[in-house]
């Protein structure tokens, strides 16, 4: 019982939600406490505000708050003192400043704080001591910033490639689970009801793939500018096109169950949805197809390099598998078609749509499109580096000497 309550524990504090509840009330806390000494407002609580906001869950995302929440407030003081020497408090100037301020903040870039910016001008032009007032705001919101973004530096934050990994990993099961009770009900007579239900159930992964999509753009986050990891660039790589992997086999399998619904549409009455031999068939092969889902799913999640010589071995068997027994149920819907030629379009379809997931999952495409991702990376950083590189030329005073000497 003890070490269920241990384990569930260690869950709890893996839950970014948790995490982030803690860092950021130890953040705030301290904020207050360095604002305090340092301002002489009696109670600066915009400082703990803003490492409250600033501090997420990642360091890169901290950073980034950090510039964009301290640029929204100096905007607003701005504003605000250059509005005060020309009019006072009243209805229609505050509605001036709102107006200005957010109209601003759409060209300073400061994204979800536009808000800030008009808050900010409006307690700067309510106060009397404007001055002393506006400044100890701006002092208050660095000293936030600041000690939020040293808590992180200090106590950096987790890195979540682990529960993007799980998540990967769960979304891939739930295809599976999926493909299984689809093949489940391929022989018999399937109402349609149930496999419009199935086909719901495909559509429902969509959420599914959203939701690990966030946990991934978290752990993407987690990898930029943290010191911990030397590979970051392809621990991400490898995690977003295994996502765009399993989000393709998710929208085929959707194409699927919606081809096995219009099946069971065009059938006559009494008649079996496949025949008895064909559904065992393709439940076999349906059931390599869910298997290799997962398997794909683990090879790409996993860290540790024995590990994912396990996991490729187990794809490369369910794969081949699920060839051996693609071909026995091409052969037997090919004599399908032949004697009942009806439905032959809804019979095809079936066969291209677990084509596409097998090529999906074909290590040697994984191989290919990783290189792509590789290659398309490199070539953005070298822009970048070049473009500031040019800036630095620049600077120094490089192009006008070229030009001189021209």
């Amino acid at each position: 019982m003890s070490e269920a309550v241990s384990a569930r524990f260690r869950r709890w504090l893996k839950d970014p939600t948790v995490v982030l509840t803690i860092r950021a009330t130890v953040a705030a806390t301290l904020a207050y406490a360095v604002a305090l000494q340092l301002s002489a407002e009696p109670a600066p609580l915009t400082a703990p505000l803003t490492a409250l906001l600033v501090v997420q869950v990642t360091l890169y995302s901290t950073l980034t708050t950090s510039i964009r929440r301290v640029n929204s407030v100096v905007v607003g003081v701005v504003i605000a003192i250059g509005f005060s020497s020309v009019m006072g408090l009243s209805w229609w100037s505050l509605g001036l400043i709102i107006l200005a301020s957010l109209t601003i903040g759409q060209f300073v870039r400061v994204d979800e704080f536009v808000n800030e910016v008009a808050i900010s001008a409006m307690l700067v032009l309510g106060v009397t001591r404007l001055a002393t007032q506006a400044w100890d705001r701006v002092l208050e919101t660095l000293i936030g910033a600041v000690v939020g973004l040293l808590f992180n530096l200090v106590f950096a934050p987790p890195v979540w490639v682990d529960t993007a990994g799980e998540s990967i990993e769960d979304l891939a099961r739930q295809a599976r689970h999926l493909l299984l009770r689809i093949a489940e009900e391929l022989g018999g007579h399937t109402p349609v009801e149930r496999a419009a239900a199935r086909l719901h159930e495909a559509r429902a992964l969509d959420q599914a793939i959203a939701d690990v999509d966030g946990a991934l753009r978290q752990a993407e986050d987690s990898l930029r500018l943290n010191p911990r990891i030397s590979e970051g660039l392809l621990s991400r790589l490898v995690l977003r096109t295994g996502l765009d992997t399993l989000e393709i086999c998710v929208v085929v399998i959707r194409v699927l169950a919606r081809s096995l619904t219009d099946l069971a549409k065009h059938r006559e009455e009494g008649e079996e949805l496949l025949p008895s031999d064909v559904a065992l068939a393709l439940e076999e092969l349906l059931t390599h197809v869910g298997g290799a889902l997962v398997s794909f799913s683990v090879l790409v999640t996993t860290q540790v390099s024995r590990n994912a010589e396990e996991a490729e071995g187990r794809l490369t068997a369910e794969l081949s598998a699920a060839l051996a027994s693609r071909e026995r149920v091409a052969q037997m819907l090919l004599l399908r078609v032949q004697a009942h030629p009806k439905a032959w379009q809804l019979h095809g379809s079936l066969l291209a749509e677990i084509d596409r997931i097998l090529d999906e999952l074909d290590l040697e495409h994984r191989s290919r499109r990783l290189m792509e991702e590789l290659d398309r990376a490199s070539v953005a950083n070298r822009e970048r580096f070049t473009g500031l590189g040019r800036i630095r030329g620049l600077v120094r005073g490089e192009g006008w000497r070229r030009r001189k000497e021209a």
